[in-house]
């Protein structure tokens, strides 16, 4: 029996429950889950009562574990071996693989269902089967996952910001890094400071951007967004942030701006402070449906570009990731706001929407 954060009815709150969790089958790890990061997607789902996922299911998707057990057929993955785990699996042979889309691999539209690929689960409650969130489950003290959702990292890297990079900080480098096409020189403005904005912030600045405008509107967060990266930083509930963006470039508006939040507003402070030719990068998703004159586009040249978990190959950025925050130039210790137990998982979505912290940490 192990711990976990479990929904068991959507009328009902998250609980911490004792789950069994069986062996990994053909393609599958065993693993045991050091850490997990607490992000606005568990917030979401619990908040959801599953999404419309079979409850129960077993929360957290952001996390970094050691293999305890490899299932038959899977090759390059040893016992004892470190991990990061992916909501998106990425199976490197589908359409979306092939073309460098990685994360719209085909293997994610089955993760979403929080079952494993044959169809079954490897959790359960009473007798009863319990799903993952994202075919992962990571708030459980062990879990199984679809080898294709895990890569292997230098065993030196701490496990605590390990657990980071496999959605938050991946999806808001890589909104800078892969998604964005930003030269040297050029100027930046990102909505929302949490942990895909700040990580957007610093993905800019190593891409070599200029100006990086972080726009929020808790003063803590603009603090901390100076400290990755941002040259300069916009309170959007004192402050005109569109007028601000425009002072703060002469009139013409940033090369590119990423909206890190996703809400009707801030996408429409993004179109309106992203300069004419320059980019938009979509890499929240608070509000289901946006809407938008298509002149603001057509009219004026700008790129609208969506960033699904960063779009980049894992087996790739994870261990770059890594090896960046190795070389002292990706700062990870400084997401780290409260380390937690399972058992104040709601406290941490409190603080979290509170705007109280970068990223809650549970140590398992």
């Amino acid at each position: 029996m192990v711990k976990a954060v479990v929904i068991r009815r959507s009328d009902r709150p998250i609980e911490v429950v004792d789950i069994e969790v069986g062996a990994p089958k053909v393609g599958e790890l065993a693993i045991r889950i050091v850490a997990a990061g607490v992000c606005h997607s568990d917030l979401s789902l619990a908040k959801a009562g599953g999404a419309g996922m079979e409850l129960p299911v077993v929360l957290g998707h952001e996390a970094a574990g050691i293999v305890e057990r490899v299932g038959e057929g899977v090759a390059g993955f040893g016992e004892g071996d470190h991990v990061i785990l992916s909501p998106v699996p990425q199976c490197h042979h589908c359409r979306f693989c092939d073309s460098g889309q990685w994360t719209l691999c085909d293997s994610s539209l089955r993760a979403f269902t929080g079952k494993m690929f044959d169809g079954t689960t490897r959790m359960s409650l009473d007798g009863a089967a319990v799903t993952q969130m994202a075919c992962i489950g990571a708030w459980s003290e062990r879990t199984v996952v679809p080898a294709m959702s895990a890569v292997k990292i230098d065993k030196a890297m701490p496990l605590e910001q390990a657990a980071l990079i496999g959605c938050g900080v991946v999806t808001g480098y890589g909104a800078a890094v892969n998604v964005a096409d930003i030269s040297r020189g050029d100027s930046v403005a990102v909505i929302g400071c949490g942990g895909t904005g700040l990580n957007a912030v610093q993905g800019a600045r190593l891409r070599g951007a200029e100006r990086i405008i972080a726009v929020d509107v808790i003063v803590e967060k603009l603090e901390l967004a100076r400290r990755f990266g941002a040259t300069d930083t916009i309170n959007a509930e004192s402050s005109d942030a569109v007028a601000a963006v425009q002072d703060l470039t002469a009139g013409y508006g940033v090369d590119v701006g990423i909206d890190a939040v996703g809400t009707k507003a801030t996408f429409a402070q993004v179109v309106a402070m992203t300069r004419r030719g320059g980019q938009c990068i979509l890499s929240g998703m608070a509000a289901p449906d946006l809407s938008f004159s298509m002149m603001q586009f057509t009219a004026a040249g700008k790129i609208l570009k969506g960033n699904m978990l960063g779009m980049g190959d894992f087996r790739v950025e994870f261990p770059k990731l890594v090896k960046l925050y190795q070389d002292g130039e990706l700062m990870l210790d400084e997401l780290i706001t409260k380390r937690i137990s399972l058992e104040q998982v709601n406290t941490a979505f409190e603080d979290m929407e509170a705007g109280k912290v970068a990223r809650s940490v549970i140590d398992l």
